[in-house]
């Protein structure tokens, strides 16, 4: 699973060709959570409060290439990084 980027030391990541709701996973030492990107709520799973506001922050600027590398990923293409 490739990882898009480190927000505040959470991996966000996405597996290629992975099961729908267009979504992300965060992954914060034993804490994990799926995140959905529309809406862009916790689906799965949990993070610290002040790791997951700052990932939900860093995820609404990055709405549109999560869902591009969304796109890319369920085509089981490689989705590519995105920039903190």
């Amino acid at each position: 699973m490739p990882t898009l980027a480190i927000v505040d030391g959470v991996s966000i990541r996405m597996y290629a060709a992975d099961h729908p709701p267009p979504h992300f996973h965060a992954q914060y030492g034993e804490h994990s959570a799926v995140i959905g990107l529309n809406p862009m709520v916790v689906l799965v799973g949990s993070l610290p409060p002040n790791k997951l506001k700052r990932v939900l922050d860093w995820a609404a600027e990055h709405h549109i290439s999560l869902v591009h590398a969304w796109s890319l990923a369920s085509e089981n293409q490689k989705p590519g990084k995105i920039d903190e």
